[in-house]
This record gives C-alpha cells, sequence and structure tokens, in this order.
C-alpha cells in the first residue's frame, strides 16, 4: 500500500511539473495532411527518424496542435505537409524531404538538419508556443551553391613521395531528382517507402600517376583522370544506417573497366558538427586494377617484371564532416583510407599498403 501510494504521488508530481507546447502554422495547406514530428536527440533529427512524438495537426495545421504532459528537457520540432496523406515524409533518393516543410526557430537547415540550430528548452510547467513556417526545400528550380574545393590523394607508388593536390569548383545543385556534389553527380531513378532508392551516378576519377612521379614509372605512361558512371541503390535502415551498392564503368575508356562500391555509413551530430563515419568494399575489374597498378608485358624491364594483379577487393574507411555555418555558408569535409590487399602490393611498381584521400570545400547556397 505505502508503494503504491508513493506511485500516485510520483505521477502526480510529473503531471504537475509537465510542460506544454503549441505549434502554430503560418500557411496551412489547403489539402493533404499537417504533421508534427518532435525530436529529443540531434542524432535522430538529423535524419529525420524516430521522434519522440507525432502529432496531425487540426484541420490541416489551421488550429494550432497542443502536445501536453512533456517533461522538462530540449527538444526541436519539424512539421510537414503530408500531401498524399500515406503518412510519410516522402524523401528523395539520397534522404532529403521531398515535401513542404518548417522547424522551429525559425530554422531553415543548409544541408543536414542541424539540432543545436532548432532546439528549444521546455522548463518545467512551462508552455511554449512555437511558430512555423512551411517551404520547399527545392523551391521552384532546386538549390545551387559555389564555391571552392581540392582533392587529395597520397600516391603507393614505389619511389614516390607525390600527394595529389587538385583545386575544384565547389559547385553544388540539389535539385528534388538530380544532385551535384562536389566531383559527383546523382540523379534519382525510383523510391519506394522511403526505404530503397535506384539512381544513376557519376564521379571524377583523379589519375593514379604521371610517370615522372617515380623512376619505377617511366615508361609507363601516364594513368589519366576519367569520369566514371553507373547505377546506385541505397538503402535506409532502422538506427539511421545507410547501405549503397553501385557499379561505375570509365565513359572515356582509359582503361574499359569498372569498379563497383558497397558502403554502409551513419551519421551523428555534436553541436554544429554533423559526423558520418563509413566503411565499405570496393571492387576493381581486372582492367583497372591492371590500368593503375600493374606492368604490361611490353613495359616490363630489369627491376620492373611484367605484372597482372586481376580484379581484386579493396577495403576502404571514411569520416565525413559538415559544418553548416550562418550565411546559407557551409563546410564540407571528408576523408577516407583505403587498403590495398596483396595482390596489389605485390606489384613491382607499389610500396605502399595504404592510400588517403580527401575532399574539402567551402560552399555557399543561393
Amino acid at each position: 500500500m505505502r508503494i503504491r501510494r508513493s506511485l500516485v504521488f510520483a505521477l502526480l508530481a510529473a503531471g504537475v511539473s509537465a510542460a506544454e507546447l503549441e505549434v502554430r502554422i503560418d500557411n496551412p495547406p489547403a489539402d493533404g495532411a499537417v504533421v508534427l514530428w518532435l525530436f529529443d536527440s540531434p542524432n535522430t533529427f538529423v535524419d529525420l527518424r524516430d521522434p519522440v512524438r507525432i502529432v496531425i495537426l487540426p484541420d490541416r495545421g489551421r488550429t494550432p496542435a497542443k502536445i501536453k504532459d512533456l517533461p522538462a528537457g530540449e527538444y526541436a520540432v519539424v512539421v510537414f505537409h503530408d500531401a498524399n496523406n500515406n503518412g510519410l515524409m516522402d524523401k528523395n533518393f539520397i534522404g532529403i524531404p521531398r515535401e513542404w516543410l518548417g522547424f522551429s526557430n525559425r530554422y531553415w537547415p543548409e544541408g543536414p538538419p542541424t539540432f543545436a540550430r532548432a532546439a528549444f528548452v521546455l522548463d518545467a510547467n512551462e508552455t511554449k508556443v512555437m511558430d512555423v513556417h512551411l517551404r520547399s526545400i527545392f523551391g521552384k528550380l532546386g538549390l545551387l551553391g559555389l564555391g571552392v574545393g581540392v582533392i587529395t590523394q597520397t600516391s603507393p607508388y614505389r619511389g614516390s613521395d607525390r600527394v595529389i593536390v587538385q583545386p575544384i569548383p565547389a559547385i553544388s545543385y540539389i535539385g528534388d531528382r538530380v544532385q551535384i556534389l562536389g566531383p559527383g553527380v546523382t540523379c534519382g531513378l525510383l523510391k519506394w517507402r522511403n526505404v530503397v532508392g535506384l539512381a544513376v551516378t557519376g564521379n571524377y576519377r583523379l589519375g593514379a600517376y604521371d610517370e615522372e612521379d617515380s623512376p619505377v614509372l617511366v615508361g609507363l605512361g601516364d594513368r589519366q583522370s576519367t569520369v566514371m558512371a553507373g547505377l546506385a541503390l541505397q538503402a535506409f535502415f532502422p538506427g539511421g544506417v545507410d547501405v549503397s551498392v553501385g557499379y561505375e564503368h570509365d565513359l572515356l575508356n582509359r582503361f574499359n573497366g569498372g569498379s563497383a562500391d558497397l558502403g554502409l555509413g551513419k551519421s551523428f551530430q555534436r553541436g554544429l558538427f554533423t559526423l558520418t563515419p563509413q566503411v565499405g568494399l570496393n571492387w576493381m575489374t581486372a582492367e583497372l586494377a591492371a590500368y593503375e597498378f600493374g606492368v604490361p608485358n611490353d613495359k616490363a624491364q630489369a627491376g620492373r617484371p611484367a605484372y597482372q594483379p586481376g580484379a581484386v577487393m579493396t577495403v576502404k574507411y571514411g569520416l565525413g564532416l559538415f559544418i553548416e555555418l550562418k550565411g546559407a555558408w557551409r563546410i564540407i569535409l571528408s576523408g577516407n583510407a583505403t587498403h590495398l590487399p596483396s595482390e596489389l602490393t605485390e606489384s613491382p611498381i607499389v610500396d605502399q599498403s595504404q592510400v588517403f584521400s580527401g575532399f574539402a570545400a567551402i560552399n555557399r547556397l543561393f
């Protein structure tokens, strides 16, 4: 009896100290439904998944939503127009919402949404009123970003201490179907319930080496940069884990081969920093492996015998960092380490088992 009485008092005390949130929509739509998601964690907010509360606003947002009995704490709100009444926040291939939405604090993201920008504190017994304005992320023509960037890559070749540093224009475009992010292009084809998507992809691949990089490479000819294109399948799993698989082929016939990738990544957020650790496997066709790591029979010489590695699998580890600055500016950084298997390190022109690469850019959205 004493224990039961204590539980009743505890529940009553929690009810007395609970906070309340009222959300009003500036521009309620004429059709569909208006849905509110409440978050209390930056690591779910960054992916817009697993909210702690879901509320369908009365009369498509013409009547404010009231969320009662909230524990005191830090929260963020996103409201979206469920135009097709499917109960989902429809997203494109790379996970960007297609439907009109708005955030608490009048915040508008310039990339992955930042919890710290949209967050507010609810104190015990407090009633807070929040106004939200709905808008499209893509607008009428999509989002154009301009800036500067650089691609870097170390050399695994014997006798070479070269580090490739190639400045590039950091042009980005974010549309419903087409996205240009740094040296990569994606065009979404199909999406099924925000779980699986299919897209056409394209990427710029740096030339592996110039023959002047090392005496052991002299006579092999320069390995030129090329453009790769293919298809990719992306799946979004519970817990914010993203899995992608794809194949791209050499469009410029530098080596008449290609590569397939299997990648796994998950985003975490700390303050204004969004971190995305990644791990993946990369399969190189025999043609690509021979072009970058082999020695043709007619190029063999003393100390550099002919060598054909065949098709190989490499392992890649990476970390991406996104920083949302004020004034629509953002910083995008990524670094990768690729572990070369014995089929490549046994090549007479290779003496390193790791290749490090990176991309850095500062970009402003317009």
